[in-house]
């Protein structure tokens, strides 16, 4: 598999190239977000300490006529709801640290037969076209930066925005924030695979357009 347009045979020479429907990782980019909050919810809920043992009476229990146990009221299960904050922040744990793995083994996979970047420069520009196009099948619309270190990249047709639809009062922009978390995932594990140290922020003012601002990191001596 390579960047290029594949043709027939479909780079068969290559031992290790494999191939996959296209609308596949639509489906999978679709469901991320979903899936997370739901693992979020079910695992990362904090949890009441385990009840104390049945064969001796607590102060919350009393007998029943029969002998039986019974319990009393002074609490539910014990489990506490995370705030909208809590969630958030753990939902976009999940989704970039994944997105990171896959943006590191895309690298690793795909730019083992050329030179090592010498320049953030050049790293960045491979990111918006190469990578881009084998992850989103286009390439970065436009890319700026203050040359200090500073780059904002910009999709004016995000793919997995391209199928949401639009609501009044904003309400889709704030829906779709969630869905750029795995794509910072994905450029702040590219950097890291190439020896950049960056930050990733991932924002949307109207669908289907994102932007997504990199920060390179300076290691203190």
């Amino acid at each position: 598999m390579s960047f290029d347009s594949p043709l027939p045979p479909y780079n068969a020479s290559d031992p290790s190239a494999t191939f996959l429907n296209s609308s596949c990782l639509d489906l999978l980019m679709i469901e991320l977000v979903p899936m997370a909050y739901r693992i979020v919810n079910e695992l990362d809920t904090p949890s009441s300490p385990p009840p104390l043992p049945t064969t001796a009476t607590s102060p919350t229990q009393s007998r029943k006529g029969d002998g039986s146990l019974k319990s009393g009221t002074g609490g539910a299960n014990g489990t506490r709801k995370m705030d909208e904050e809590e969630e958030r922040d753990a939902v976009f744990y999940r989704l970039e640290m994944l997105g990171y793995r896959v943006g590191q083994g895309l690298v690793e996979r795909f730019s083992k037969d050329r030179p090592r970047f010498t320049d953030t420069l050049d790293a960045i520009k491979f990111l918006c076209k190469d990578l881009w196009m084998l992850v989103f099948r286009k390439q970065i619309d436009n890319l700026k930066t203050n040359h200090r270190g500073v780059y904002v990249l910009t999709d004016n047709s995000f793919r997995p925005f391209s199928r949401m639809s639009t609501e009044a009062g904003g309400q889709a922009v704030v829906r779709a924030q969630p869905f750029l978390y795995f794509p910072c995932g994905i450029i702040r594990g590219a950097l890291a695979s190439m020896g950049i140290d960056a930050s990733v922020a991932g924002e949307t003012s109207e669908l289907p357009g994102a932007t997504f601002q990199v920060k390179s990191l300076v290691a203190k001596t």
